[in-house]
């Protein structure tokens, strides 16, 4: 492991694996400095190996604590691809069908009349639910976790449970991967966490993935940037013993959970996103274990849903874009936390960079250097 430490020249490069290409670390630096970035960790994988692997800045900033390829972050709903790849298992195993509705297999789910969505329209974003802000959809780490399934029986009870019409635009939507994560485990015969460890995690050699921490995990700090004055407002936002402490310009949150695992409570770092990413590269299978059939992974990444603000497929989607991009990707963002995973199967190549910001950064400048460079 090479480092040349954390200084006041910029954020420090913790190299675990590889070598950046020219300009790579030039890119990050003013990436995290106009983003304000407090740490960041990336991982770029072909479908043989890692190529990169680096962490810059620092995982917790009252402890000087840098950041580390190794370093643990909320996925967010980055998560939400690996809840279509379980998905998508069951389908090849014949245990779950897309086309059949999806109160087949969860009964409260049934929408009234003949309009009820069906399983493949909750993984696309067709199923027309809404997207209500899950803003408080979070608890403590030390806390008990609530039953996603009492979550979403309790928002299918509000008025206009179903917004919009099934089967028509994407609409981008959490309440969809709450159903789907509760259709799995229906299909599976077991709960949703239990099926996404042994049908993706430790098939794909995951270990450092999953939705707890590890014990003696290197876990990031969530940073929020924001004016102290606004201390009060950001701590009646989050649920009670979430907002830490401050840190100059920055409120820290003490360790948390998404209460939704379907739609987003992984926990991770990049070096396991990247053997994910290559497991997707490979169509499905990895060190000769075979996770998803060819075909079920090469459907996932088939952009053909339009929608706002993303196309979409199964899991994967895409900003619409003038570019002639050849990617599939998928953000993870939420309070403390800013994530992204970007597949250029034309190119055999995969990225992940995760961090502790809750702002969105410019990262487009450093994903066009790395997937363009000339790699040993």
């Amino acid at each position: 492991m090479a480092t040349d430490g954390t200084d006041a020249d910029g954020p420090g490069e913790i190299i675990a694996a590889g070598r950046p290409p020219s300009g790579a670390s030039a890119a990050v630096t003013t990436m995290m400095r106009r983003g304000s970035v407090p740490g960041f960790s990336m991982a770029v994988v072909n479908r043989e190996r890692v190529l990169l692997a680096a962490g810059y800045g620092l995982a917790n900033r009252a402890a000087n604590r840098p950041a580390t390829a190794s370093t643990s972050y909320l996925w967010f709903s980055m998560s939400k691809i690996v809840t279509a790849t379980a998905a998508l298992r069951l389908v090849d195993e014949g245990r779950l069908d897309l086309r059949a509705p999806i109160g087949e297999y969860v009964g409260y789910l049934q929408a009234p009349g003949t309009s009820t969505p069906r399983v493949g329209q909750l993984l696309n974003h067709t199923a027309g639910f809404g997207n209500p802000m899950p803003v408080r959809w979070v608890h403590p780490a030390d806390a008990d976790p609530p039953d996603p399934g009492a979550l979403l029986r309790r928002l299918m009870s509000r008025r206009r449970g179903y917004r919009y019409p099934a089967g028509q635009s994407a609409r981008y939507s959490n309440v969809g991967y709450l159903a789907a994560g509760e259709v799995i485990a229906a299909a599976a015969g077991v709960p949703f966490e239990a099926y996404i460890q042994q049908s993706v995690l430790r098939p794909a050699g995951m270990e450092h993935t999953g939705f707890r921490y590890e014990e003696g995990a290197d876990i990031a700090t969530g940073y929020v940037k924001a004016p102290r004055i606004v201390d009060p407002l950001l701590r009646g936002l989050l649920p009670g013993g979430i907002a830490g402490d401050r840190h100059g310009q920055y409120l820290s949150l003490n360790p948390f959970y998404v209460d939704g695992p379907a739609y987003g409570g992984l926990v991770g770092d990049v070096l396991d996103a990247g053997r994910f990413l290559r497991l997707h590269l490979r169509d499905g299978e990895i060190d000769g274990v075979r996770v998803l059939s060819a075909q079920a992974a090469r459907r996932m990444r088939s952009i053909d849903q339009a929608g706002k603000p993303f196309d979409h497929g199964t899991g994967w989607f895409r900003r619409p874009t003038k570019a002639s991009g050849d990617w599939v990707e998928h953000f993870g963002a939420g309070a403390g936390f800013w994530n992204v995973m970007r597949l250029y199967p034309d190119r055999g190549l995969g990225v992940v960079v995760m961090s502790n910001s809750t702002r969105m950064y410019d990262f487009e400048p450093l994903f066009a250097l790395l997937a363009s460079a000339s790699w040993p």
